[in-house]
């Protein structure tokens, strides 16, 4: 079984999948890009983005589909499809939270207005989180799954961008952080990745 995941040398969308992969023990290439590169492959690839994951020659795009497969395959999807829909809508919820991070700090018109839309929206999200969690018993949907591995990555990517730490005040969602950090396989690959560095947003 040959493997690849592309993406850029920085957590964003492919970290959680690189979660996945490795708890799964699912061996793969990891192909990191910087700017330079991806531009050179950009109009190749089915839409013009990454994360690619690409599996005997098959290819799939968009990081939910990636992750959401590859949940699949490591024991990390419910196999009933109300369940399955309920942790689509958390990773789609999660999304929707991304959207005011980048409006913020990749946009470069409105910063003002969109700095209040995310200082608006991380208890709006973050408190409904943590309620979903609690219900869970810690995870969302009941155990541990895809949807788990996801919101753990959208933490880390904002923790990253922002200056304080966005669960500080949310228990379950910072002992689910901690959780998905300690997994057999995530452990060992956040032991020996070198520290990410935030991406320079454009002027």
């Amino acid at each position: 079984m040959s493997r690849k995941l592309v993406y850029f040398d920085v957590n964003g969308l492919a970290e959680p999948i690189r979660y996945i992969l490795h708890y799964g023990g699912l061996k793969f290439e990891d192909v990191r890009l910087d700017f330079t590169s991806f531009g050179k492959i950009k109009e190749s690839l089915p839409y013009g983005q990454v994360p690619i994951y690409e599996e005997n020659g098959r290819t799939l795009n968009q990081s939910m589909a990636i992750a959401r497969y590859l949940g699949s395959q490591t024991g990390l999807l419910p196999s009933d499809p109300w369940e399955q829909a309920k942790l689509d809508a958390v990773v789609l919820n999660a999304h929707d939270y991304i959207k005011k991070l980048i409006a913020f700090y990749w946009v470069p018109t409105n910063k003002e207005e969109s700095k209040k839309a995310l200082d608006e929206a991380t208890p709006y999200f973050l408190s409904r989180f943590e309620k979903e969690l609690k219900a869970g018993g810690g995870h969302f949907g009941g155990k541990l799954s895809w949807a788990d591995f996801v919101f753990v990555g959208v933490v880390e990517m904002f923790n990253l961008y922002l200056d304080d730490p966005i669960h500080t005040g949310y228990p379950a969602v910072t002992a689910l952080v901690s959780e998905i950090q300690g997994l057999p396989g995530v452990k060992e690959y956040i032991a020996n990745r070198k520290p990410y560095v935030r991406p320079v947003a454009p002027k």
